[in-house]
């Protein structure tokens, strides 16, 4: 896998169908239809509970909004996904091109995403950090991996974000 910027987009090139595969599955990993505690955790209150009417003035007036904003981001990424039908063989030669114009929406489904699988499956930090784990043993394992490697995407995309001229 080779990750660069070329004008005005970022390209992942050369990726091969596992990686390709935790890609395509960035938009769904933001679902918290099943996990209450990932959707408590996406859409946390910002104040103390004795504080019921700034609680309820939040979840009248900037859950919907953000709700709104984390499907809008999350249909951009899948959009640029389109790119991955990797069929013609070999399927090393997969390649995305994200635009420079959707980083932020990339960004924030990255996020979202890590937040719920790291919800999910109940990471400590400790499980999270440790970098060293061996190979896949578990759907959490698995889970792990895909945590890290979304996280190592954002730090791409921040990283060219901070090289843009102008931003």
């Amino acid at each position: 896998m080779e990750i660069c910027r070329h004008k005005d987009a970022l390209e992942i090139r050369e990726l091969d169908p596992f990686l390709a595969e935790l890609l395509r599955q960035v938009p769904t990993s933001t679902e918290t239809k099943d996990a209450p505690a990932a959707q408590q955790r996406l859409f946390s209150a910002p104040a103390a509970e004795s504080a019921n009417e700034f609680r309820e003035e939040w979840r009248l007036y900037v859950e919907p909004e953000l709700r709104k904003l984390f499907q809008s981001t999350a249909e951009t990424v899948r959009h640029d996904l389109e790119q991955l039908r990797c069929t013609k063989k070999p399927f090393a030669n997969c390649s995305l091109r994200i635009p420079l114009a959707h980083a932020d929406a990339w960004l924030n489904t990255l996020n979202q995403a890590r937040l719920v699988i790291a919800t999910k499956y109940n990471f400590s930090e400790s499980d999270l950090s440790d970098h060293y784990r061996s190979p896949f043993g578990s759907r959490r394992d698995l889970a792990l991996f895909q945590v890290n490697f979304y996280g190592f995407l954002q730090e791409f995309i921040l990283r060219e974000m901070d090289q843009t001229p102008g931003a």
